[in-house]
């Protein structure tokens, strides 16, 4: 499976203001971006990913999958936060 499948679905099934997706072979990451994740408890937020990819998931096309779901404001924290010195 290409991480331009994995964006197209999760672009179709969630309106997100920001989706990133690398990998390759069936490991994968995604980082999904949107003010839908303010208050979402952690499980609820990976539910909400991972319910648009179940199919893909039940044949092994994506075996691992890691998510980072955030709202704006934690992503741009977070991106400050990887910025180099």
């Amino acid at each position: 499976m290409e991480t331009t499948e994995i964006k197209s679905i999760l672009e179709a099934a969630l309106s997100l203001d920001e989706i990133h997706v690398k990998g390759e072979g069936s490991h994968f990451e995604v980082i999904a971006v949107d003010d839908m994740f303010d208050g979402m408890s952690r499980v609820k937020k990976q539910q909400t990913i991972y319910a648009p990819l179940m199919e893909h998931i039940r044949t092994n096309a994506i075996h691992a999958l890691s998510i980072k779901a955030m709202t704006p404001a934690e992503w741009a924290r977070d991106k400050k936060l990887m910025q180099p010195m």
